[in-house]
């Protein structure tokens, strides 16, 4: 591998001192317009990312991993809502963490990031020996460029045999077969026919998974099922479940029998919905969850869901950068299916005493 490119780099080929450089990530807006692009382009160009301190300059070594991903808090909860610590993210974030501790490395996080080099990932991304990101939280260029110098692991969505990264490590979990598995839960051992699928109108690899996982089921139970969801929410809050859960129920015709909510935030949300109009979980209708969030357990009634092995799937990015950075693993990108489990709890009618049932993944 070519020596990584420097700010004496990027300031020769631009044309500008390396106190402009500094100056285009550190505050752009004190850099007039078009020199700030001619020194992004450059800098793209060479694949340069800003390291974050002398220490990284001489050592190439910070001791701190990275971690990169979208903001999945509900704009419309309460600031001291208790779901707002028990989010998807979080639980990522303690796997990282209770690893990168182990390993003696320390942990920097960002969250819902704008693209652009000269954008706060770029500055995260010079701060830390390896990086891991959630799925379509970074442009593709952005994390080509930052996937030069340093290891990446990509978190959650499917990995496409076209895809540019395809060269990254790559963390995934069972959603389809986890999806699948909970919607004939619904029809073979409740008996439910007239199912409702809400997912999100924005582009989520996961979320399409888990709703070809709800088409798979419906069709090998001979279960009617149109190509798109029932609804699509902008966003997968809890205010957009509640929502959901009112639009349904207003609907003209019959209710369904089920709501299958794409994650556990618009699931409780519909529960709440639910009791304001007064009908009964699960007696009305039933309400399933996926992503298996600690507040899925709490609500009432605790809700049934396909639990990802969130934590674990932060353990497992760090130990694939750690073993990158020490040398230990080399070569061929890794793929790893993580398993899923289906919970099967009182919103579905079953109660704890029917038990989770395993979806298995692969490596």
């Amino acid at each position: 591998m070519n020596a990584p490119p420097t700010v004496y780099d990027v300031a020769e080929r631009s044309s500008v001192s390396i106190a402009t450089v500094s100056r285009v990530y550190r505050n752009p807006d004190s850099v007039r317009a078009a020199t700030r692009e001619r020194v992004l382009a450059v800098a793209k160009e060479l694949g340069y990312v800003p390291s974050g301190s002398a220490r990284g300059l001489a050592s190439r070594s910070t001791g701190v991993l990275g971690l990169c991903f979208p903001d999945y808090s509900d704009p419309d909860a309460a600031a001291d809502d208790e779901a707002d610590a028990m989010l998807y993210s979080d639980q990522i974030i303690r796997g990282m963490e209770r690893a990168a501790r182990r390993h003696g490395y320390a942990l920097l996080i960002a969250a819902s990031l704008q693209g652009g080099p000269e954008s706060l990932v770029a500055k995260v991304a010079g701060r830390v020996d390896g990086f891991a990101v959630m799925a379509r939280t970074v442009s593709t260029e952005e994390l080509d460029a930052i996937s030069r110098r340093r290891p990446v692991v990509m978190l959650a969505g499917p990995r496409e045999g076209s895809d540019p990264l395809d060269h990254l490590d790559h963390i995934e979990v069972a959603n389809e077969d986890g999806q699948r598995e909970l919607t004939r839960h619904l029809i073979e051992d409740h008996g439910l026919r007239r199912l409702a699928y809400v997912g999100t109108a924005e582009e989520s690899p996961d979320v399409a998974a888990r709703f070809r996982g709800f088409r798979r089921a419906c069709r090998e139970a001979g279960v009617e099922a149109a190509d798109e969801p029932t609804l699509l929410v902008g966003m997968m809050t809890q205010a957009e479940g509640a929502r959901a859960a009112d639009l349904l129920c207003d609907r003209p015709g019959e209710r369904p029998e089920a709501f299958v909510f794409a994650n556990d935030q618009m699931a409780v949300g519909a529960l709440h919905a639910l009791e304001r109009r007064g009908l009964t979980v699960p007696d009305d209708v039933v309400v399933t969850g996926f992503d298996g969030i600690p507040l899925s357990r709490l609500v009432r009634p605790a809700l049934t869901t396909v639990c990802q092995p969130m934590v674990r799937m932060g353990e497992e990015a760090t130990g694939l950068l750690v073993q990158r950075l020490s040398g230990e693993r080399s070569g061929d990108p890794v793929s790893l299916m993580l398993p899923v489990s289906v919970a099967r709890r009182a919103s579905c009618g079953c109660g704890h005493a029917s038990g989770d049932s395993v979806v298995p993944g692969s490596s």
